[in-house]
């Protein structure tokens, strides 16, 4: 962290309307930093306010934002309002990351995790946090730590959530220093109020997601790919991917969600040679986006550029990403469960 910039920071934003600005259809990290970075600007005098785009999931964002009073307002809310002057706080994503919208304002500052993307290579943001580690919340809990600000049992309780939550309870993406603001928010948060917060789940009518990704599973060598034929939300496809990865013989699970916007890619990847960002951006290459990191990533085609995909589409994403595996078509489904050894991205093997 640079505290001088961060002051610089604060003290630019103190005369100014200031919009804390998540990623679409924020996740518990996302709101999870943007709640802990609100509430340091408060301790400083100023009272940003935290904003998105999409629909919120309806089990584990509104759980949170019901428990801990949190305010969030969608583009729907505020747009209007909005204007070019006002400052935006990029956190847990960067503007043209392609799961961010732009807002009126101004992006002057971008705190995240993700890999760095080209617009924030060579833009001049007054204040830039860009980190490898596995959750946002773990760069807001470190501000916490070296401002000198002890966070409420809640702020932790918050920030400690999203930690667990986009690090799989420390099973993917963690770092020394996950472990160490791990260590410092579970000294201050709140046990019973993390355990109701853990305790959010699955509902009865998401066991039919479950029930068509297993039927339209297909695994290929290491990979298992599966689709779900109707609209879900975005959390639930990442739950279904993490679900393909726990089988035994699953090393990389590709999952895409139907919907009448397009389809929404959730990737994860536990194999050292196969980057699931660098998978995903390379597979929709020339038909949508996608990105994120080495185990965890996601992207969406939408619906105007469906037609490319021609007529038997399941056959075509697979094909994809089998070519960017360099997993041969002749090894079926169930057949051959050795891993490939030397496995190359190669966008030409696209065209």
């Amino acid at each position: 962290m640079d505290i001088l910039k961060f002051y610089t920071l604060i003290e630019y934003c103190r005369d100014k309307k200031t919009y804390i600005q998540t990623h679409n259809i924020p996740d518990p990290d996302a709101i999870g930093s943007a709640f802990g970075l609100k509430k340091i600007f408060r301790h400083y005098g100023l009272n940003p306010t935290i904003c998105y785009d999409g629909e919120l999931d309806r089990i584990s964002a509104a759980k949170m934002m019901d428990m801990f009073g949190i305010e969030m307002y969608s583009t729907n809310e505020i747009m209007d309002t909005m204007k070019w002057e006002d400052c935006i706080i990029c956190i847990d994503t960067q503007k043209k990351a392609g799961n961010i919208t732009d807002m009126n304002g101004t992006e002057i500052a971008v705190i995240d995790h993700h890999p760095e993307v080209d617009y924030s290579i060579t833009h001049n943001y007054l204040y830039k946090d860009i980190r490898k580690v596995g959750s946002c919340c773990t760069i807001v809990a470190g501000y916490f730590k070296e401002l000198g600000i002890e966070p409420s049992s809640e702020t932790a309780t918050v920030l400690l959530h999203g930690l667990k939550m986009d690090t799989l309870d420390f099973t993917r993406g963690v770092t020394k220093t996950d472990i160490e603001m791990f260590a410092y928010l579970h000294e201050l948060a709140d046990e019973d109020k993390l355990k109701g917060l853990e305790s959010s789940g699955i509902i009865f009518n998401d066991l039919k997601t479950y029930s068509a990704a297993i039927n339209n599973i297909h695994v290929f060598d290491y990979m298992g790919i599966s689709y779900i034929p109707f609209p879900c939300p975005d959390s639930l496809v990442s739950m279904v991917a993490d679900f393909i990865m726990s089988l035994k013989e699953i090393e990389v699970a590709v999952v895409y969600n139907v919907r009448p916007d397009g389809l929404k890619f959730s990737v994860r990847s536990e194999r050292r040679d196969v980057d699931a960002g660098v998978l995903i951006s390379a597979a929709l290459t020339g038909l949508g986006s996608g990105g994120g990191h080495a185990a965890m990533a996601g992207g969406r085609i939408q619906s105007e550029r469906l037609s490319e995909l021609g007529p038997f589409r399941e056959h075509f994403i697979n094909e994809r990403f089998m070519k960017i595996l360099g997993i041969s078509n002749t090894r079926s489904i169930r057949q051959s469960l050795v891993p490939s050894s030397n496995i190359k991205y190669d966008i030409k093997n696209l065209q």
